[in-house]
């Protein structure tokens, strides 16, 4: 996630708001857990799984908002 953003920026969006800290935290979280569970190395049933990706978009979608909202309200 952000990989066309400098990883500086990133960064600093994280010290800087404790919300998109958190939720970004949670999205790697998630990523990590769908990844191993998508390879074997974590056992999860279909249902947990979906569970998973579709929290890890809604993640995904909320830290882009407020990325934009932030990124746009400081030019």
């Amino acid at each position: 996630m952000f990989e066309t953003q400098q990883r500086e920026d990133v960064e600093a969006m994280m010290r800087a708001n404790v919300e998109f800290r958190r939720l970004y935290m949670h999205h790697q979280k998630l990523d990590s857990k769908v990844h191993d569970a998508e390879l074997g190395i974590l056992p999860l049933d279909d249902v947990t799984l979906m569970k998973m990706k579709k929290e890890k978009l809604v993640a995904k979608e909320r830290l882009q908002n407020m990325w934009n909202a932030i990124r746009s309200s400081s030019h």
